[in-house]
């Protein structure tokens, strides 16, 4: 038997590759014969970077960079020299993990480390970034990243926006490009299909889980839309709708305006990057898994993304999972679906306990194989 193991990672417990090792070591105990191979995967949250360089063979550098509230930082990427080809993540720089519960302030925070980040790969002499758009402690819609390519933002008098503070873009009503920039091709891998702005935008969607309060979210949703609008009447085009656009606070939105991005669901891009489909044509069975299993899967999720691929292939496909709702849909993709979560188990120690679950939930499917 064949079988391919293709998970993403529980979040703040396992990595996408410690998950598929403790899977594979509940398989080996009854299934001893197996040929079992595990391909981390990711869908352009964290450790999209982390997934793609392994598969690529690519070799981390650094460079200075700024985290969201300032701090002069060391971030690092992947490069694969040969290809010209630079992978990042933009919470390597602007993300939640870079900041303390005390320092949330998602009006301060900015994407201006990523924006150098992207420089740093381009003076290297990247061809093409992809960049994951996961985990984000911004809501500034690309405001600060574009400031660190040169971009400046001007108010009705001419005078600079100088300000980092994201609500600052309600003053603003020109931009003018830096001379002289050139960006390779860049793709930004996102793991939600959100436009910009309104109930389901970056900011009404993620802003209270930012920190965000009610009238804050007012601002920020004003000052996104200001900068829409300043980028419509100016150049002539409008991302605001586009999927996507919301992703880490706007940012999937700044990289199309600023950059000329291309916005792509990130399993896909992992799944290219990885050869995901041409390791999966010659198996019997595949398993996959993430930490939660919802109604969110189906937006575009790992689970969802190689589920549909194997049903493509006329593969059988099982989940494994720290927890599962039960929304049919959701649980409809799959063969089977194993769960972490025990009866009378806290969250706390279902993760805790997340390495040993797996490998219980392995040893049981084996069982039934």
């Amino acid at each position: 038997m064949r079988i391919l193991i293709a998970p993403d990672k529980f979040k703040g417990t396992l990595s996408a590759r410690e998950v598929g090792e403790a899977i594979a070591a509940g398989l080996r105990g009854n299934l001893p014969d197996a040929k079992i191979d595990i391909m981390p995967m990711a869908d352009g949250g964290e450790g999209t970077a982390e997934v793609i360089s392994e598969a690529l063979g690519a070799s981390w550098v650094k460079c200075k960079a700024h985290d969201p509230i300032g701090r002069e930082i060391e971030a690092q990427y992947g490069w694969i020299g040969k290809r010209k080809l630079a992978v990042m993540e933009m919470s390597e720089a602007a993300g939640m993990r870079r900041l303390q519960p005390n320092e949330y302030d998602v009006d301060l925070a900015n994407t201006f480390g990523v924006g150098e980040m992207i420089l740093d790969a381009a003076k290297r002499g990247a061809q093409q970034i992809i960049i994951g758009l996961g985990g984000s402690a911004t809501n500034d819609g690309g405001f600060g990243m574009a400031r660190a390519l040169g971009f400046q933002f001007l108010d009705c008098d001419g005078g600079k926006l100088d300000c980092f503070k994201q609500s600052s873009l309600q003053k603003a009503e020109r931009i003018e490009k830096p001379t002289g920039l050139k960006l390779p091709k860049i793709i930004a891998a996102v793991d939600v299909r959100n436009p910009l702005l309104g109930e389901n935008g970056a900011t009404g969607v993620f802003g209270p889980q930012k920190g965000a309060t009610p009238d804050q979210i007012k601002v920020l949703e004003s000052a996104l839309a200001k900068l829409a609008d300043v980028l419509a009447a100016q150049f002539g085009f409008d991302y605001r709708d586009k999927p996507g656009a919301g992703a880490a606070g706007g940012l999937g939105f700044g990289l199309m305006s600023f950059c000329g991005a291309t916005i792509r669901r990130g399993f896909d891009v992992v799944a290219e990057s990885v050869g995901l489909e041409a390791k999966m044509k010659d198996v019997d069975l595949v398993i996959t898994g993430e930490g939660s299993l919802d109604r969110q899967t189906l937006e575009g999720k790992t689970p969802a993304g190689v589920a549909r691929l194997a049903h493509k292939l006329g593969k059988r496909v099982f989940a494994m999972v720290g927890r599962a709702t039960a929304d049919r849909q959701a649980r409809e993709l799959f063969d089977g679906v194993y769960q972490n979560a025990r009866v009378g188990m806290s969250q706390e120690e279902n993760m805790k306990k997340a390495g040993e679950l797996l490998r219980e939930n392995a040893r049981e499917l084996a069982k039934k194989l």
